[in-house]
């Protein structure tokens, strides 16, 4: 009844509340966009967006429809990819920085070796700048990854702030020098904690230098000191204490994806595409 056509228009309308805007993003002329749009109307027997000279707005049917139009999308685009991608074979060597690991990417790679079971999945879990090197070197295929936002390659999945992270329990002296929790050198968390720090002059001590997340979570459950982290990373039982211990503010984070130019690129991009649109 519901052609997926007119839905991902009505969609795109719906994301942008703008015609003009829609087109751009599908690659069509605003008249196409507003003749698919009706005709989905149409095929509902209801009006689902109002527009005027100045706004553009769904109606309470166009909300009821939206719901119904992601979930049809969703449903068509899962087997698309299940009959176009079963037949795909071969190897994917995909890596993630260990932070990331610990968010939607399990539960993306469950979905993509149903998707394509043909696909060898082999998966390395470590440090942005070491899983960045080896995709270099020819040794992984796609790598999730944070990088400066002064100096991101690849495809952005997200950009997020970083945070002073600790554990409820924790208390500083303010006159005290900053007990650190960090990576082993070299880490752009580390650089971007000692390097906020000294920019405001306060002094700094290393309590706990690891080389993996787990070894952070441990030693700030602990309550042995502070931590950097992406806000959205935040596990439940730790905090934000930017504000708290009045730490200097720190900057923001990519998310990328890497691609190696040489690997496959069905595979490659069947993988990528799926992280970035769960973790949008």
């Amino acid at each position: 009844m519901f052609d997926p056509v007119l839905l991902r228009t009505f969609v795109a309308v719906a994301d942008t509340l703008s015609f003009t805007r829609a087109a751009e993003l599908l690659g069509l002329s605003q008249p196409t966009v507003s003749q698919q749009v009706r005709k989905l109307e149409s095929a509902a027997g209801r009006v689902l967006v109002a527009r005027d000279t100045r706004a553009v707005r769904l109606t309470d049917n166009g909300d009821a429809m939206l719901g119904f139009a992601r979930s049809i999308l969703a449903a068509h685009d899962e087997a698309a990819a299940y009959f176009l991608g079963s037949a795909m074979r071969g190897r994917l060597r995909f890596g993630a920085a260990d932070d990331l690991a610990l968010t939607h990417v399990p539960q993306v790679l469950r979905d993509f070796r149903q998707l394509y079971p043909q696909i060898n999945l082999e998966l390395t879990v470590g440090q942005s700048g070491p899983l960045a090197r080896r995709l270099a070197a020819g040794q992984l295929d796609l790598v999730y990854v944070k990088q400066e936002t002064d100096h991101s390659e690849g495809r952005r999945v997200r950009r997020e702030r970083l945070v002073w992270v600790a554990h409820r329990s924790l208390r500083l002296d303010p006159d005290a020098p900053v007990p650190l929790i960090v990576y082993q050198a070299p880490s752009f968390s580390r650089d971007a904690a000692i390097h906020a720090l000294e920019a405001e002059g306060r002094t700094w001590r290393i309590t706990c230098n690891v080389r993996e997340v787990n070894g952070v979570l441990t030693a700030l459950r602990a309550g042995i000191g502070v931590a950097v982290f992406p806000r959205v990373l935040i596990p439940d039982d730790l905090v934000e204490v930017t504000g708290t211990f009045e730490l200097p503010r720190l900057g923001e984070v990519d998310f990328s994806l890497l691609a190696n130019p040489r690997s496959a690129r069905e595979p490659v991009d069947a993988l990528a595409n799926a992280i970035h649109a769960t973790a949008r």
